[in-house]
């Protein structure tokens, strides 16, 4: 894999949602008061308060009856207007995607990978937009068409009218969901020929010996923490830069003591599999001479590192295969004769090699002189009993509806105070910003990103200065520095309301490498993010819904 999948802090997400959702509440609430003040005087005190208690007292009073009946009437209005049309684009896109897909014999692996791809990409960019469009125009055309007069005029509160919205658009958009999603996991299974479902699978341990293994499959990895040692043998924080722009891996040297030193937490006999530990290594060569190109790779080992026994078992030597699966099949019990004379002493790896933590340690020693072994936290993981395709299939699919359904969320809401077109425009621009600017949002006001603010950069482009040279004292820099202070505040604000869609794409990467989705660093975010903008779009919904003009067209 090419990404580094990080356990997420939910107590740290929780703290931060309550520390912004509470500010927000508390400004909001103080604006309020003195628009009511300025207005009404000391009756718009009274009314703030109220209107806030209004909102208790009905989400108290809903009736889960009311809501289910304005979720049947928008399903059916949403029918109405031909919503399940979308089927007509998603058939003709199966039907034809087979010509263009077809991949090699040689790489049954991105064969696959590009099937996935493409159904998974394929129902996100036709069930989204659809359900974005509907949530975004259906209540503004129902004030303006003044049909809304015929359910607000019963007793029904207005929380219910935006959450039999939700609800509907959310009901109607699963169903489709999941009717594209069984027809794209049929077709992945009927479309991947032979040897893509079964293909001959490299061992380490015996070069010789190949078995049929099916690549439809959820590998379920365990991660362990990654550190280094230099040349000489002491602890370094990363491995040699080779000079490669893309900072994900670091290097060790062949031949001397470098090492990377891999620690798995929480290894027993359960992560076996056939009485074998199963590791997998995607390490990455850089040669500083050809060397014996016949051999298909670079040589190395790997140490297995017991230090509450004193204990140290080295493998066989290995060839490092790159751009496939080195799958290293060692079994549970290792044999080692340091000297002929010597006798064969057995050690077993999880009574022996496993610390008494539940610890495994594994140091990676690239053995050639001259060449360089790049690897990265991922690069190494323990491979437990795979998962069927479906689960991780599935998963995927939940990453395709917990954005549909914040899409909805926002659409109704931001519905409730505009008309549709604006809805739609504002909504699409969200999603955008959410899917592609939020990571550099991220770098800018970390800090990881040096550039100077938009203001100072006109200046410096209109005035012919470099980057390099500080702005001259005085009123002017003064004026520069505090509006792009403020530009930047606002674009932390925008980072922090702006939901980060990022999170379930996710997902997607996973199920496309084979792996089966993480609960910790991807089902928990995803789920999480979709949740925290509940609360918030009910609130915004009510009062911008309750403070509207329904009679205007």
């Amino acid at each position: 894999m090419s990404f580094d999948p990080i356990p997420f802090n939910w107590l740290e997400a929780l703290k931060h949602f309550a520390l912004v959702f509470g500010s927000s509440m508390v400004i909001a609430l103080v604006v309020c008061l003195v628009v009511g003040v300025i207005t009404r005087g000391t009756k718009g005190i009274i009314d703030v308060f109220l209107g806030v208690l209004d909102f208790f007292v009905q989400i108290i009073h809903i009736s889960p009856r009311r809501i289910w009946s304005l979720s049947v009437l928008t399903i059916r209005e949403a029918l109405r207007q031909k919503i399940l049309f979308v089927f007509i684009i998603f058939a003709v896109l199966f039907m034809f995607a087979g010509w263009f897909l077809s991949g090699t014999a040689d790489r049954p692996d991105l064969q696959i990978q590009s099937y996935i791809d493409f159904v998974l990409k394929a129902i996100s960019w036709l069930v989204i937009p659809i359900m974005l469009l509907l949530a975004c125009w259906s209540l503004p055309e129902d004030i303006r068409l003044r049909t809304i007069h015929t359910v607000v005029t019963k007793p029904v509160y207005r929380i219910e009218i935006v959450m039999g919205r939700m609800l509907g658009f959310t009901v109607l958009g699963t169903a489709i969901l999941l009717a594209m999603g069984s027809v794209g996991y049929v077709w992945i299974k009927r479309q991947a020929p032979e040897s893509v479902k079964k293909a001959p699978e490299i061992i380490e341990e015996n070069p010789e010996e190949s078995e049929e293994e099916s690549l439809l499959v959820s590998k379920v990895p365990i991660y362990g923490a990654i550190t280094f040692l230099d040349r000489e043998g002491a602890p370094a924080v990363s491995g040699i830069n080779v000079g490669d722009i893309w900072m994900y891996r670091s290097y060790i040297e062949g031949a001397t003591k470098a090492r990377a030193i891999y620690k798995f937490a929480g290894i027993d006999e359960s992560d076996a599999i056939k009485d074998q530990l199963n590791l997998q290594a995607s390490f990455e060569a850089f040669r500083t001479h050809k060397g014996d190109m016949e051999k298909g790779g670079i040589l190395y080992k790997l140490t297995f590192v017991n230090e509450d026994k004193g204990l140290r078992v080295d493998s066989s030597p290995m060839i490092n295969k790159e751009y496939t699966e080195n799958r290293l099949k060692i079994d549970r019990k290792i044999e080692v004769k340091n000297n002929p004379d010597e006798e064969v002493i057995v050690y077993d790896i999880f009574d022996d090699l496993v610390d008494k933590d539940g610890n495994l340690t594994i140091e990676v020693a690239c053995l050639e002189a001259g060449q360089l072994l790049g690897m990265a936290r991922p690069d190494l993981f323990v491979r437990t009993p795979d998962r069927p395709f479906l689960v991780g299939y599935s998963k995927a699919i939940l990453g395709i509806w917990l954005p549909m359904v914040l899409v909805i969320m926002l659409g109704v809401t931001v519905s409730c105070f505009v008309k549709g077109p604006v809805a739609i425009l504002t909504t699409f621009t969200v999603v955008m910003v959410g899917f592609m600017s939020k990571e550099y949002m991220n770098d800018i006001l970390s800090g990881q990103m040096q550039a100077s603010g938009a203001i100072e950069a006109w200046y410096r482009l209109l005035t012919h200065m470099n980057s390099q040279t500080e702005l001259p004292k005085g009123a002017v820099s003064n004026i520069i520095t505090s509006v792009d202070g403020g530009i930047r505040n606002f674009l932390w604000l925008c980072q922090q309301v702006i939901p980060n869609f990022g999170i379930f794409s996710n997902m997607r990467e996973y199920v496309i490498k084979g792996f089966d989705v993480s609960w910790s660093a991807a089902l928990l975010p995803g789920i999480l993010t979709a949740a925290a903008y509940v609360l918030p779009c009910l609130l915004i919904s009510f009062y911008s819904l309750k403070l509207r003009e329904l009679e205007a067209k």
